[in-house]
């Protein structure tokens, strides 16, 4: 194999029951700190260097904290409400239809107001 030669590419799709439909349960949401979320989700597909993720993600009312994030998360909101906070206080409100890139590095606050669901991106 020529290690120059460019790498094969492979084209992925979801039918839309991938993302609409039942998800996995993933319990409760880690580092928690309002409310009890409950997480529930689906990889959809993952590169095998483990550099990129898609999944549907989905989540209870709740909120935590998130310090320094360790990758970039590009997010569509299919579903529900939630609130992020960034460190200096300001506040983004989302809903559906609305597209979100937090950057890694990223330190703030989620809090989930309606039950949430999401398309995401992982780049690591």
């Amino acid at each position: 194999m020529d290690p120059t030669a460019p790498a094969s590419v492979r084209l992925f799709s979801a039918e839309a029951s991938q993302i609409t439909g039942p998800l996995q349960d993933w319990g409760p949401r880690s580092g928690a700190d309002h409310g009890q979320p409950q997480t529930s989700g689906r990889i959809l597909h993952s590169t095998a260097d483990g550099s990129v993720e898609v999944g549907v993600w989905a989540c209870t009312p709740g909120g935590w904290a998130i310090e320094n994030r360790p990758d970039t998360e590009t997010v569509r909101i299919l579903s529900g409400r939630a609130r992020l906070t960034d460190t200096d206080g300001t506040t983004t409100d989302l809903g559906p239809g609305d597209v979100l890139v937090l950057p890694k590095g990223w330190s703030g606050r989620w809090d989930i107001i309606e039950p949430l669901r999401k398309l995401y991106v992982l780049s690591r």
